[in-house]
């Protein structure tokens, strides 16, 4: 990394500077990004990025070598992961964050998802 700050600090200052979006650490030790209750994606370190995309969107992002599959689910499509190995690579997480933040204030807005009104709201019947 050319800068001082670490992947995790550059990609978490981008991401959190976004309306709605707040960082919660997770139970192993990963870095979650939600928006709401909605988590758009969330960092292990320095050295990878895990996100969650529609079917058709995770194949378009897979053969433009944007994303792999996710190490845990190897033969899912949806969940999706990123290494982080350079100044392009956070820049494209990063990207790949916004792609998922977009989705989710075009589907649920800005103000519901902010108040926690998302998805998990709808399905739990609020």
């Amino acid at each position: 990394m050319a800068n001082t700050r670490s992947a995790r600090d550059e990609i978490t200052a981008a991401v959190t500077s976004w309306p709605g979006v707040h960082a919660v650490p997770g139970d192993l030790g990963e870095l979650g990004f939600k928006l709401g209750r909605r988590e758009i994606g969330h960092l292990h370190g320095d050295r990878a990025a895990h996100f969650s995309f529609p079917k058709k969107l995770w194949a378009e992002l897979r053969e433009q070598g944007r994303i792999v599959p996710h190490p845990v689910f190897p033969d899912s499509r949806g969940p999706a992961a990123r290494s982080i190995e350079n100044d392009a690579d956070v820049r494209e997480v990063i990207a790949l964050f916004r792609l998922n933040y977009d989705r989710a204030v075009a589907r649920n807005g800005l103000a519901g998802e902010a108040r926690g009104e998302g998805m998990n709201a709808k399905a739990s019947g609020r």
